[in-house]
């Protein structure tokens, strides 16, 4: 008996010395990151910041080319959503993200019967380019929400690091995975792109191609939801530029259409399931940003 004892207790504390040990190689991956980048790339110093600026909430630039000021950090849990990867320091953005996020967990959970969301990656404290992951996610007005249904208990901070979101695309990524794919991702799908303020939603090409023959009779949703590489874990929300905000430069409207033509089939051939690795592109600096995002991040 007692040797079965010492087994349980050496594994359950073998649970979060594992995720202490995947928060320490990840900190030491992003102190090599920044350590390897030339001192005026912008990855390196946004990547650094480790609290949001003073000031009103004010999204500078492009998604892919700004950052913003007023970030504030979405709470780690509330009654429908739980925010993961804690040590990465990107739940934050601007007040009208974490709104948005929170009032579009209880709708999700009323429509899909999930308890709740998981938040994956919004922004850095003061947005920017990140050391890795994502292009875009610099304004502080986008997330990735999860395709796992958030549990009935709280994650413990080691869990947040450990726990792997579902895959809801096949090995040839051909088509989804119909032992994971649900009823339930459909509505969580809709009803984040019914939002008026979602100007696009990024999923992979094959849940693309799965809620387009799921979608039902009203299918206008679908209009917003484009398809993207990789994806497959989780979905990518963006929200437009606020109304009458003249620093935050918004996207084109999305194409006419549900999306669901040849301009889909394109997604599923050769070159684009399998392209050719193409050379890294040169570093972002503070010079490529809005003139606004020296100001900002070095704002107290």
């Amino acid at each position: 008996m007692y040797p079965l004892l010492t087994l349980l207790i050496l594994l359950l504390c073998a649970v979060p010395a594992a995720a202490q040990e995947n928060a320490r190689q990840e900190a030491a991956r992003r102190a090599h990151a920044i350590a390897s980048l030339p001192p005026d790339a912008a990855r390196r110093l946004f990547g650094q910041v480790k609290t949001g600026s003073h000031g009103p909430a004010e999204p500078v630039g492009f998604y892919s080319r700004g950052c913003f000021s007023g970030g504030v950090q979405m709470p780690q849990d509330g009654d429908t959503w739980q925010v993961m990867r804690l040590s990465r320091n990107r739940a934050w953005g601007t007040p009208r993200l974490i709104a948005f996020l929170q009032r579009l967990s209880a709708k999700s959970a009323a429509a899909t019967g999930w308890p709740g969301l998981l938040i994956g990656d919004m922004s850095q404290p003061r947005g920017g380019p990140m050391l890795t992951g994502h292009a875009s996610h610099q304004l502080g007005i986008e997330a990735d929400i999860w395709l796992k249904p958030m549990p009935n208990r709280r994650y413990r901070a080691s869990d947040r690091e450990e726990v792997s979101s579902d895959n809801l695309v096949r090995p040839d990524r051909l088509d989804i995975d119909p032992s994971v794919y649900s009823p339930a991702h459909v509505a969580l799908l809709k009803t984040a792109a019914s939002e008026p303020q979602v100007t696009r939603i990024f999923v992979n090409a094959a849940i693309k191609k799965a809620l387009c023959r799921d979608a039902g009779g009203n299918r206008s949703w679908l209009r917003k939801i484009r398809p993207m590489w990789g994806h497959n874990y989780h979905f990518h929300v963006r929200l437009a530029c606020p109304a009458g905000e003249k620093t935050c430069r918004d996207q084109e409207p999305p194409p006419q259409g549900d999306g669901c033509g040849k301009e889909l089939d394109w997604w599923f051939t050769p070159q684009v399931l399998n392209p050719k690795p193409g050379r890294p592109g040169r570093p972002l600096t503070l010079a490529d940003l809005p003139p606004a995002c020296t100001q900002i991040l070095r704002a107290p």
